[in-house]
């Protein structure tokens, strides 16, 4: 019998689960029979505590319990409420004022922007660039409108980011189509942990620069969902007037998350910024993604918009948040160095990593690793080109526990 009756594929490939919470599901199910001490589950894409409790800024809970019901009942506007769009500006960009036009409009977290992105900015049949480790969703994303994934090699082999391979898939995509899209995870990219450095950037910018004469448009959507868990907040935003150095057909975007930054993954909420050379190409983008918005999600949830108003509304609070952040933020970058050095021990080669939500490990045999594991009680993601663990959702134990029992089940 088909796995399909009525649904239609339409050239998708439509799995039965989706892979990382088939996985957590696994891992919960063992929880359940065998106990908690039993399971180390490192596939979770949100900030845990020692104990495997959801990290919540207490900071933000207290704006919650102040709220009217008019405050989350009521709808948002399509593009989303002008506090909010004003202050997602000043969350992503910190300290940074841009030189160029820029628009805000909201989204449902940084899914939303990467969506009302492909959607705009490029055709049915395009391929979008990225980088061969990546977030798999950019290809579910990509694969509902009629585009696909095309991607370079993000690193080389002395393990620094590879821009020559970029520079290269950059200038074959623009001669062979109209616009192109570039997906550009950092800093603290999903999966590796890696951050561009300020050279990285340098090379991306000519590389893009030197194909923009030939291109109609190159957009170049920087998703930004870890900043403010890469390290420094204004280190890691050093990068931003890089981008306005570029030519009138190059478009950056910023695709913005409240999920991880102010602990709200559950309200789904986000924005994507423009930053146009133009006013005329400002306002193009904020009626055509506006437009996008109303044919999908219609609104955004109001819930958090009202929330970080609120928090950019009053300067006392807004130190709190990030004074609280920041503690979390330590803590998760122990465990990230923890991984690392236990790796560095016991012979297990990983992505280059900085800092962030996840640590990845090359595999050839993702798949049937990460089934070997799981039957000893450890459940992690087989990605196309290895495994990815989620340190955010372990303790500094078992981050150092865990690179030991990796290296031991690839060795069999």
């Amino acid at each position: 019998m088909s796995d399909y009756i009525l649904a239609k594929q339409n050239g998708r490939k439509i799995p039965l689960e989706d892979k990382i919470f088939g996985i957590s599901n696994r891992a919960k199910k063992m929880i359940a029979e065998e106990g908690k001490d039993k399971v180390i589950n490192a596939t979770i894409g949100s900030l845990l505590d020692d104990d495997g409790n959801l990290v919540v800024l207490s900071s933000v809970v207290e704006v919650v319990k102040e709220l009217e019901p008019v405050d989350f009942a009521d709808y948002a506007p399509i593009g989303g409420i002008p506090p909010f769009r004003e202050a997602v500006k000043k969350a992503a960009f910190g300290s940074f004022q841009p030189k160029r036009f820029t628009e805000a409009v909201s989204t449902p977290g940084g899914t939303g922007s990467i969506r009302n992105t492909i959607a705009n900015y490029s055709s049915p049949g395009d391929k979008i660039l990225t980088s061969d480790w990546h977030w798999a969703p950019y290809n579910t994303i990509a694969g509902e409108m009629g585009r696909s994934i095309d991607t370079y090699q993000m690193f080389d082999e002395n393990g620094n980011f590879n821009a020559a391979a970029f520079a290269k898939k950059v200038d074959e995509l623009t001669a062979v189509q109209g616009s192109l899209v570039v997906i550009l995870n950092t800093p603290a990219h999903n999966p590796t942990g890696y951050s561009l450095t300020m050279e990285d950037w340098e090379q991306v910018m000519q590389a893009v620069k030197t194909a923009a004469p030939k291109a109609e448009s190159i957009v170049l959507l920087v998703d930004v969902a870890y900043i403010d868990f890469a390290g420094d907040e204004e280190e890691y935003r050093k990068f931003l007037p890089k981008l306005e150095d570029v030519p009138e057909n190059v478009l950056p975007i910023i695709a913005y998350s409240l999920s991880k930054t102010y602990t709200l993954y559950g309200t789904r909420c986000g924005a994507m910024i423009c930053m146009a050379q133009t006013p005329e190409i400002a306002a193009e983008f904020k009626r055509v993604c506006e437009f996008s918005s109303r044919g999908s999600w219609s609104n955004s949830a109001k819930l958090a918009q009202v929330i970080l108003s609120k928090i950019y509304k009053d300067p006392a609070l807004l130190k709190r948040v990030n004074e609280e952040r920041a503690g979390y933020r330590e803590m998760l970058i122990r465990r990230g160095r923890a991984f690392e050095e236990e790796a560095k021990k016991c012979g297990l080669k990983i992505v280059p990593f900085d800092a962030g939500f996840f640590v990845s490990i090359p595999c050839d045999n993702p798949d049937e690793i990460s089934k070997k594991l799981e039957a000893d009680g450890l459940f992690i993601v087989p990605l196309a080109k290895g495994l990815r663990v989620s340190v955010a959702s372990i303790s500094e134990a078992s981050c150092r526990k865990l690179p030991a029992m990796i290296k031991a089940a690839m060795a069999e």
